[in-house]
């Protein structure tokens, strides 16, 4: 007998999953039995979905470069077959979410088996208070708990059942549904769950605005900018999926009072205590009374109009401009939502949108999750060469096909040409974080990738499939990216001042308004300049030695009082170091000529733990100071080790303590053990990068025995 889940629906069967992979797009699929028996399960499938590898047991390693070779041996084994590597990229509790409501709301199916499998991921989250937090790892927030709670509902669960019996208390000790903050009330509006009265402005005229207004939305942040834009649609037009009745119970479910006495208005600044991380500022409270007073008494009727047709225009060249797959999750739900009220149910966009949602789901052993993005394929296939290359092995015939496979993917996803785009940034030559499809160069993607091929096709030769020009075309879109302190954003120059912060409406998030210079894009993009000009010298000379000395001074001015470097794209300061001393090594900067690298290395020295690694927990991102972790983790070590390494620290025993606790915990097969979130972004979202464990190991253990010994034993 089928197990029954918390939706009533049967559990599936996850020996009948099969992962599609098209020019770098996941498909996950559930094959009937048949198919499945004629297609069995590949090493990488059997990982992802949780059964035993049936990978063969490795000789037990006598030197570092041998555990590297074993950490490969398996890691090589989960590339998939156009050369990238995929991986479950989820974390954060309001992606799945969307992209259920997304699918509810423009009345497209939801197949049992997501269904299923969805339903089981949410379950296997959940706190022992009964709710859950902004990410996986995190505290109960009614921002997770009401969406989830909704989410699970619209899957087919029972209000009576425990578990959400469970979760409706603790929505309701909170305050109800009333308190939930922005985001999360642009859903419940736009599933008649919310009154669009209780959301404050999101005016679409803001788009009509000359360019050189400041606040002007082109001026900010991208993630930001994409997800207000679809959103500024459904605010203007109060687009609300029609009532039925399981819509009719939520609104008996969520609320403390009941839903027709609620004043929605009167709450739209309401949100419970759990999940305020950023009170709106006088300045906006006032910017939201203009509005409010601008929507009600002085808006004429052909300004909402135009606003509305221009918003569209936007939207479709978004769609356009990213192949239907939008830069983010977040972002293509609402897109989602947005095309289904203007074009209708039988939209041709409507198709294209549906057909690229399966692009974000994940399906793996503890059920179906959506990825912050439509995965992180370059990123991580770009991490997986340079760590080979590093760890010395890159050449070595069981390794060489992986390495081609992996360069072809690159080759592959590469940006070619710029798009007619006005607010979008140069690209041409650049790499996304994912596919090409997805359309928008990131600064430390663009580095690391360009890094990647350099060392394949240059220091170890391997067959040039990226041709001399394309490499300059790169470096001419990052040349473009530097901002005027000298450091580099993520996907675009810096276009606004920091005091937009001020505006930021979101209440959860940090620092969303617009770009910023940091650290880690900086230490990426300096560390490729190095490498191109090495190959390179005659190719724009003066602006690449420019770039990097201006880079330079950033990263020595970004760093702290105690000689450390904030992170705010991985879990925290361990990465941020990495980052720093790897770049300031790439112009000389090291132990023994620095006293900012002398600095940076006592502080990671003072956080080495008991058993010789390094464990940072997550909640230092949230805190912008040092959390060590209950236990030490394989991925910070990673950090650590090969941070002193680059920075030529003299003395070899913190550093092989730190090398052995990684090979400490491989496995028989070669294989490194799941442990703490590795990712974050916005200060308060944590978000998973499992292959981090075996590049950063890989690369520690190889470099440890392949460089930093041999340079010991010549004595420099």
């Amino acid at each position: 007998m089928e197990k029954i889940g918390i939706t009533k629906i049967p559990a599936t069967d996850l020996a009948r999953w099969r992962l599609g992979v098209d020019g770098g797009r996941h498909n996950w699929r559930y094959c009937g039995e048949e198919e499945s028996e004629n297609r069995p399960l590949s090493t990488a499938e059997k990982y992802f979905l949780g059964f035993p590898t049936d990978t063969p047991e490795l000789p037990t390693p006598v030197t570092y470069l041998g555990a590297a070779r074993n950490g490969l041996s398996f890691y090589q084994r989960l590339q998939l077959e156009d050369g990238h590597w995929g991986c479950d990229f989820s974390g954060p509790s309001f992606l799945l979410p969307g992209m259920v409501f997304a699918l509810y709301i423009a009345e497209s199916e939801i197949p049992p088996e997501w269904n299923s499998e969805m339903a089981r991921y949410i379950t296997r989250h959940v706190n022992e208070d009964g709710g859950w937090g902004m990410h996986a790892e995190g505290k109960s927030t009614l921002f997770a708990t009401a969406l989830y709670y909704v989410c699970l509902r619209i899957l087919g669960a029972d209000a009576q059942h425990p578990l959400l019996s469970k979760a409706r208390g603790l929505i309701l000790s909170l305050g109800g549904a009333i308190g939930v903050p922005q985001w999360g009330k642009f859903w419940l509006a736009a599933l008649n769950l919310f009154s669009w009265e209780g959301v404050s402005p999101v005016p679409p005229e803001l788009w009509l605005l000359p360019d050189w207004v400041p606040f002007h939305p082109w001026r900010w942040w991208v993630q930001c900018r994409v997800v207000y834009l679809p959103v500024s649609y459904l605010y203007a037009n109060k687009s609300a999926m029609p009532l039925n009745h399981l819509l009719k119970q939520l609104r008996t479910e969520l609320y403390v009072e009941p839903y027709e006495s609620i004043n929605f208005h009167a709450n739209r600044n309401t949100v419970a205590a759990s999940d305020l991380m950023q009170p709106h500022s006088p300045l906006l409270k006032l910017f939201y009374a203009g509005l409010s007073w601008w929507e009600t008494h002085l808006r004429p009727d052909w300004v909402q109009k135009r606003a509305n047709e221009v918003v569209r225009e936007l939207i479709k060249r978004e769609d356009e401009n990213t192949s239907y797959s939008c830069v983010a999750a977040v972002s293509k739900a609402f897109h989602v939502v947005a095309v289904y009220f203007s074009d209708g149910l039988k939209s041709p966009r409507i198709a294209k949108h549906r057909d690229r949602i399966i692009d974000f789901l994940w399906q793996g052993a503890g059920g179906m999750s959506c990825s912050g993005s439509n995965g992180v394929q370059v990123w991580d296939t770009a991490f997986s060469i340079q760590s080979t290359v590093g760890a010395g092995i890159a050449l070595e015939p069981a390794f060489k096909n992986t390495m081609e496979n992996a360069l072809n993917f690159l080759e592959a996803a590469q940006l070619k040409g710029n798009l007619d785009d006005p607010y979008r940034q140069p690209r041409n030559g650049g790499w996304p974080f994912s596919t090409r499809d997805n359309g928008y160069i990131v600064s430390d993607c663009a580095a690391e990738a360009m890094s990647a091929v350099l060392l394949l096709q240059e220091q170890c030769g391997f067959r040039k499939v990226i041709p001399d020009d394309r490499l300059c075309n790169c470096v001419d879109s990052l040349l473009l990216m530097q901002n005027t302190d000298g450091g580099f954003a993520s996907y675009e120059i810096r276009r606004g001042p920091t005091v937009l912060e001020l505006l930021n409406p979101a209440e959860v998030f940090d620092s969303i308004m617009v770009e910023y210079s940091y650290p880690e894009c900086s230490a990426a993009v300096l560390k490729s300049f190095v490498r191109f000009r090495r190959h390179f010298p005659s190719y724009r000379p003066s602006d690449i030695q420019a770039a990097i000395f201006r880079t330079r001074d950033f990263i020595l001015n970004a760093q702290l009082a105690d000689g450390s470097w904030y992170g705010s794209w991985a879990v925290c300061f361990t990465y941020a170091i990495w980052n720093a001393l790897e770049a300031l090594a790439a112009v000389g900067e090291t132990w023994h000529t620095s006293e900012s690298v002398r600095r940076a290395c006592g502080w990671l020295l003072e956080r080495q733990m008991a058993d010789g690694g390094w464990g940072e927990h997550h909640t230092s991102c949230e805190l912008k100071e040092y959390v060590a972790h209950e236990t030490s983790q394989v991925v910070n070590t990673g950090w650590a080790v090969l941070a002193l390494m680059n920075a030529g620290y003299p003395e070899k025993s913190p550093i092989e303590r730190g090398v052995k606790l990684i090979m400490s915990r491989q496995q028989a097969n070669g294989e490194w053990l799941q442990e703490g979130i590795e990712g974050v972004f916005n200060r308060t979202c944590m978000i998973s990068y499992p292959n981090y464990k075996f590049f950063f190991s890989i690369w520690a253990l190889g470099m440890y025995e392949d460089k930093y010994l041999q340079k010991e034993e010549k004595g420099y």
